[in-house]
């Protein structure tokens, strides 16, 4: 089971850190990747690392400004959001999959968190 949490409300400009965590089974075999929903949008991906933290990718619209890492001693991925601006305001979900990148075969997927920016 993975679980999503850290959301909040923000102002524009400000930060938040979300982390995923994994109970049940170890994250260390696994891509993870965050993705996001806003009212009457599509889902879309964030990031995405890999099992060993050695590569990521990043939507254009988040890079520069979100940092995905991971601490497989503690089954946590962490989504680090600065700059946030009141379109990132979305539901934040993370998923685990056991290939690489946007489509890695995400099997497991958390309850999301929801972000919201204010203006």
């Amino acid at each position: 089971q993975l679980q999503a949490f850290g959301g909040g409300l923000v102002q524009a400009g400000g930060s938040l850190n979300l982390s995923c965590a994994a109970s049940g089974f170890t994250l260390d075999y696994y891509s993870i990747g965050w993705f996001r929903q806003a009212p009457g949008k599509k889902r879309e991906g964030v990031t995405c690392i890999s099992s060993s933290g050695g590569s990521t990718l990043y939507a254009d619209s988040v890079k520069g400004r979100f940092t995905v890492s991971r601490d497989n001693a503690k089954n946590t991925v962490y989504l680090q959001m600065n700059s946030l601006k009141p379109e990132d305001t979305a539901v934040y979900s993370c998923a685990a999959g056991p290939d690489w990148g946007w489509d890695a075969g995400y099997d497991y997927w958390g309850q999301g968190t929801l972000v919201t920016v204010s203006s």
